[in-house]
């Protein structure tokens, strides 16, 4: 169901609101440019920033714009259980092709709680279940077994697995079914984690370069590794400079000096320093993305 490049997508500020219209230009970029699904409102999309209303809004928002075109993965997670159910109900009346669920954060659940967490949300809402292991930003990892417990529930269908480490995406391909989808969340290790099975990436480099990124996950779902591994070369430079500081703090930079957006962040998110914007517009200059 879910493959390929899949936008981790900004939410664009303006004048403190969402800017809607923006939003509406990124979307029809990646689909012009052959981003495989949309990712609303995870991470770098500002999700813990926004209030519940806005949330919601951007959810609806990008479905009415995507309309069937390409999947929507509406990000729903929270380390309230409760409130993470009914995230995912919005999702599931609003039409989203399935939900990409995080680790609780700062709670610390054990493994066990994490698996009681991850069930009650899928046996409360029908709607395809990605799950969200992403310890650099939760404390704890999720692992191995206990993902392969959660695949047993129907419709869990996948994890976003942003660990970076290729054993732990290979522990998990290795113990679940061969229909679960393992996505990186690692844009540097999007090559190399389809040669152990992986199945593409929820990326944030797509935001600013969204053809490379697709065709790169064409190419290896099409069998042609040397196209991809030629690509992941040339984009590795540019997924590095997206962490320069916290994401999205430099996406949104380079999107704003592409012209795609104002750029605008929100407490606690802040301005890129000086010295780190310098290494990301040379970065940019020399890919190609500005003169």
């Amino acid at each position: 169901m879910f493959h390929g490049s899949n936008v981790a997508i900004v939410t664009p500020f303006k004048n403190g609101g969402v800017d809607e219209e923006a939003l509406q230009r990124l979307i029809e970029w990646h689909i012009e440019s052959g981003t495989h699904g949309i990712v609303s409102c995870g991470t770098t999309g500002e999700s813990a920033t926004l209030s519940h209303e806005e949330h919601d809004r951007v959810v609806d928002f990008t479905l009415e714009v995507v309309n069937g075109r390409i999947p929507v993965i509406a990000g729903s997670g929270s380390n309230s259980t409760q409130e993470a159910i009914q995230r995912t109900k919005h999702a599931k009346l609003a039409g989203a092709d399935g939900v990409l669920l995080v680790v609780p954060y700062y709670n610390k659940p054990t493994q066990e709680g994490m698996f009681q967490h991850f069930q009650a949300i899928a046996e409360t809402v029908d709607i395809p279940i990605i799950l969200y292991n992403v310890p650099g930003r939760t404390v704890v990892n999720m692992e191995a077994e206990t993902v392969a417990r959660l695949a047993e529930i129907p419709n869990i269908v996948g994890i976003k697995e942003a660990t970076g480490s290729l054993a732990q995406a290979s522990d998990v391909i290795g113990l679940c079914p061969e229909d679960f989808t393992v996505l990186s969340g690692e844009d540097s290790v999007v090559f190399p984690m389809y040669s152990v099975g992986g199945r593409g990436v929820i990326s944030v480099t797509a935001n600013v370069v969204p053809k490379d990124m697709a065709e790169m996950c064409d190419a290896a779902e099409e069998g042609d590794w040397q196209k991809a591994r030629n690509l992941h070369y040339k984009l590795r430079p540019l997924s590095a400079a997206m962490f320069y500081e916290a994401n999205p703090i430099p996406v949104k930079t380079a999107l704003s000096l592409m012209g795609k957006i104002q750029g605008d962040l929100r407490l606690p998110l802040s301005p890129m320093g000086e010295n780190s914007r310098e290494k990301l517009i040379a970065t940019m200059k020399t890919y190609g993305l500005m003169n």
